[in-house]
């Protein structure tokens, strides 16, 4: 079967990719697919996460297994795009450089047969320009940290200078 699926990035602005991929495509080939459809070289580090209707993160699916420990990471090669994406789940989250934190909302908009002579994966549809820079993402924390306060008063802090 064949998903078209729209990814937006997480801005004000609309700016959009529509893509038809092969349900049985790995989650990379998926990670490439969209790094490619918004120019991205795709040479950065990158995870997918499952959501709730709410867009509330869930479990992460990574391009490398990045952990010390024998931990159960889902790998992006080892992951089946019909096996995280369903009809019942229709969203992932996309996050593309961890040091920009490009952000996409994925949505799962139809399930098709494949049409005879196109190759997937294929981009439908493309409405706006990726800016130079990621849209500032404001993250909520439980804590609220006032860090300017804390940096004023730093002497306050009682740190043993010579540390190392």
């Amino acid at each position: 079967m064949i998903y078209k699926i729209r990814i937006i990035l997480d801005a004000k602005e609309d700016i959009f990719r529509d893509i038809e991929i092969q349900d049985s495509s790995t989650m990379e080939e998926f990670h490439n697919a969209i790094a490619q459809s918004f120019g991205f070289l795709g040479n950065e580090m990158a995870s997918f996460y499952t959501c709730d209707e709410e867009w509330k993160q869930d479990e992460e699916i990574a391009l490398f297994d990045m952990s010390d420990s024998d931990s159960d990471v889902r790998l992006m090669n080892e992951t089946f795009l019909e096996d995280v994406m369903t009809e019942n789940n229709p969203k992932l989250i996309y996050v593309y450089d961890f040091l920009s934190m490009w952000t996409f909302l994925v949505e799962l908009a139809d399930i098709v047969e494949p049409e005879s002579g196109i190759s997937y994966p294929n981009v439908l549809f493309s409405f706006g320009e990726l800016p130079e820079n990621p849209p500032e993402t404001h993250f909520k924390s439980e804590t609220s940290y006032d860090f300017e306060d804390t940096f004023e008063n730093y002497d306050d802090l009682d740190f043993d200078e010579n540390w190392n």
